[in-house]
């Protein structure tokens, strides 16, 4: 299975977030992780940044992060040139989806977690 280093958009150190159980599910699978969230803290292993650092070799981006939310970050991942955006249940957003067509970025609506457990990611 092909490693995909993926960023966590709205990375959460509760247990109970989505998010949280997808970097601790991303990390068992060893696909590399960065979490970036609004809070500083970790999961696991995995630092939660709260600033958008430039970064190399993103293949995923998958969002936990609400469409009213997620202007602040179009340019962001526009920058990094993923090879594809994962909207996950309820961050569905037709005007990033747009906007990542137009840079030649793969959109996929669905579940980070199933995705993994179904061995599709």
């Amino acid at each position: 299975m092909q490693k995909k280093k993926t960023l966590v958009i709205g990375a959460s150190e509760n247990p109970a977030r989505y998010s949280y159980l997808a970097v601790k599910k991303l990390t068992a699978n060893q696909h590399p992780v960065v979490a970036l969230g609004i809070k500083k803290g970790s999961i696991g292993n995995t630092i939660i940044e709260t600033e958008k650092k430039p970064l190399d070799d993103i293949d995923t981006v998958t969002l936990y992060i609400n469409p009213a939310r997620q202007p602040d970050y179009y340019d962001y991942i526009i920058s990094l040139h993923p090879n594809r955006i994962i909207f996950n249940p309820g961050t569905e957003n037709e005007t990033l989806e747009e906007l990542a067509h137009k840079n030649n970025i793969a959109t996929q609506e669905a579940c980070t977690l199933v995705l993994l457990s179904t061995g599709q990611y």
